[in-house]
This record gives C-alpha cells, structure tokens and sequence, in this order.
C-alpha cells in the first residue's frame, strides 16, 4: 500500500484530506502539535477504513522539526509516496507592531519546513520514478498583502518554489501541486485575527472538503497550479495583469477590519 504524509492533519483541509487518502486505502504518516487528536483520528481512520496510520506530535515551527519527522519515518521502514505540506498560519497587523516571535515562527513552518521536507524526500521518490507533492499556499501568493505582509509573503514562497520545482521533475515520474484555496471554513480565519475583515464580510466561503477534495484531484491529474474556485480565478488573473499599486491598495480595503 502507498502512505501518505500530511502535516498539520488535525483540523482544517489537512484533516480533510486524511480522510479522502484514507478512502483510498492509502496508509498515513499524520503530524501535527495536537497529539491526542492526531491519535483519535488515527483511531477513527484504522478501524472505518483499514489502513495504517502513523503519528509523529511535532511543532513545525521548531527548527530541526523536518529532520526529526524524516528520521521518525525512516526508522519505521516507511516510503513517502505523496507528501502534503499543509501545515501553516497567518498573522493580522502592522508589521511594525507585529510579535516578532510569532512572525518568525510563521516563516519557519510556511517556509522553512515546508522547503526542507520536500528536498528530504524528493530524491526516494525521484529514484521510485514516481510520488506526488501538494504544497498549500493561498491565493495571498499573488499578491503583496498589507496588514498581513509576512503571511502573503510566505505563501507567494511557496507558490514559486512550487511552479520552479515542478519545472524541475518533468520526466522524473514525480509532479508538484501548489493548492491556491481563498478564504476556507477552518480555523485560520480566527487564529489569525480577521475574522471581521471586509474581504471576508457577506462573502460565502467554501468547506475544508471541498477544497480538499479539489485540492487531492488536481494533485493526482498533476496540475502544477491548482485555485479552488472560479472567483478566486479571476482574482489571480487580475492580480498578475493590473499594476502593482492598484492591486495593493485594493489588498489593503479587503485585508481592513470593520467597524462594529
């Protein structure tokens, strides 16, 4: 049977997606800081569905948390066949008045772990001839974002080392996703404080399913660019086609808290 590994896999489009590979029969490797709900899921998962799962608790934003989860999983005598970098977060403020330590944190786990777990398990799947990778950015990655600046940052990182490696593997047998999903009913919105921003006021927002399930499909017909959502579409083609300071300014209405 293939596995699976999926970071960040407790909540939001990570746990969805646990869910469709375990439908799939696909074994899991689950990481994520919650261990007691990574061991509930990996309960739930193994009796519905009859696979195996293996958890490894772990802050990603730790550095040498990519090293430790590689060894954790070698040592298990475990091959990688689709790695899921889903685990992230955002931020909401000025820069200048941000928490740094949570800023730095935010660039370690979106960038930093996500970067180095793919370079440790790309060369066993180069030499398979084959493995799937999903990076999730966001459509933040098309734009510069005030008021969340490292966050959409972050993201336009992941989406360009995405589209850059995938480059990279063509006749390798090995294909790179980048998910673009927009704003998704999960706990994002609250952990990063804009909850009451004006892009996200009266604006209906997809479930961490379907996203997901966008996400495994477009990753399995190896689409190197995959954006959830036709409005969301239209936004990245806009972004990329209008100049820069009117996109900011623009990014900088919808990213403003209301008034209450």
């Amino acid at each position: 049977m293939e596995t699976a590994l999926i970071t960040g896999a407790s909540g939001g489009i990570g746990y969805e997606l646990t869910k469709i590979f375990a439908s799939n029969k696909i074994n899991l490797v689950l990481t994520a800081r919650n261990t007691t709900e990574l061991n509930n899921l990996k309960t739930e998962l193994e009796k519905k569905f009859e696979i195996k799962v293996l958890v490894i608790g772990k802050d990603l934003s730790n550095p040498g948390s990519a090293n430790e989860i590689f060894d954790e999983v070698h040592k298990s005598g475990i091959e990688i066949d689709y790695l899921i970098n889903n685990a992230g977060f955002g931020d909401f403020g000025f820069f200048y008045k941000c928490n740094w330590e949570k800023q730095e944190q935010m660039i370690n786990l979106n960038i930093t772990t996500l970067t180095q777990l793919t370079r440790l398990f790309l060369p066993e799947m180069i030499s398979n001839g084959k493995g799937k990778i999903m990076n999730v950015a966001s459509t933040a990655a098309f734009q510069p974002g005030p008021l969340m600046s490292v966050y959409y940052a972050t993201k336009a990182y992941v989406l360009s080392f995405s589209e850059a490696i995938a480059n990279e593997l063509k006749c390798t047998g090995v294909t790179v996703t980048a998910l673009c999903p927009g704003p998704t009913k999960s706990g994002f919105q609250k952990a990063a404080n804009i909850e009451n921003s004006r892009f996200l006021q009266n604006k209906i927002i997809p479930s961490s399913e379907a996203v997901a399930r966008y996400g495994y499909d477009a990753m399995m017909k190896g689409k190197t660019i995959a954006i959830y959502g036709f409005v969301n579409k239209l936004l990245a083609f806009f972004s990329r086609r209008a100049p820069r300071w009117i996109v900011i300014r623009i990014v900088r209405k919808m990213n403003e808290v209301t008034k209450s």
